[in-house]
């Protein structure tokens, strides 16, 4: 199943690091959710490394349990 545009119904193509729609050109990215509430996660860098923050309640998320939503950007 690919993910499509959700204003012309289009299916989106990969683009250096989103997405793209193939019919009108609206970008949309991909945003880590905390896969217990499945809220936006906040994310954390600090000294090359990169982790994920759930403010709902579930603490720090490893990034293999992370699950992701397309959001146009």
């Amino acid at each position: 199943m690919s993910a499509t545009c959700e204003k012309c119904q289009q299916p989106l193509a990969p683009d250096a690091t989103d997405l793209i729609c193939t019919g009108c050109g609206v970008r949309y990215h991909y945003q880590p959710v905390c896969p217990d509430c499945h809220q936006p996660l906040e994310q954390l860098r600090s000294c090359g490394a990169t982790d994920y923050f759930c403010n709902h309640g579930h603490g720090l998320v490893s990034k293999h349990r992370l699950t992701y939503r397309i959001v146009p950007a």
